[in-house]
């Protein structure tokens, strides 16, 4: 099966934090029948994070350290293309949720058709939009 990761959940997995990662999202994580990808406003986001320094896991010292091991890992990264940009335009948004990234991210999932893994609390108000959600309940 495919499944798109959300930042915090990508976090989780290339910082080892293996204690935030669910049973349920590990046995899928693990099984290598499963294909994974990140939306690029993900990665962008993540970059950021690290820049900021809000990420500071030693082993990545660069932006490309990060990029490099999203590709080690086997996570494909999916552009943000006009497709996505559609269903965007269309989302409606939740009150207390105006996170413009989050926003993508989500719109992206539901036009591809393809599940999310997050652990974040307000994706599942767009559960009712189309989105497939796989919440990693920490």
């Amino acid at each position: 099966m495919r499944y798109y990761l959300d930042t915090n959940v990508l976090i989780f997995i290339l910082s080892d934090n293996q204690y935030e990662i669910s049973a349920v999202v590990s046995d899928i994580l693990v099984d290598y029948a499963n294909n994974f990808y990140v939306s690029s406003t993900a990665v962008q986001e993540l970059i950021l994070l690290h820049r900021i320094g809000k990420i500071k896991d030693k082993k990545y010292k660069s932006e490309e350290n990060i990029l490099r091991e999203i590709k080690n890992s086997g996570i494909e990264i999916v552009f943000f293309n006009e497709h996505h940009f559609s269903r965007y335009i269309q989302l409606k948004t939740i009150e207390k949720h105006k996170d413009m990234n989050d926003h993508a991210i989500i719109a992206q999932a539901i036009s591809d058709k393809i599940p999310i893994i997050s652990a974040d609390h307000e994706f599942k108000n767009y559960i009712s939009q189309g989105l497939n959600l796989v919440f990693n309940k920490r």
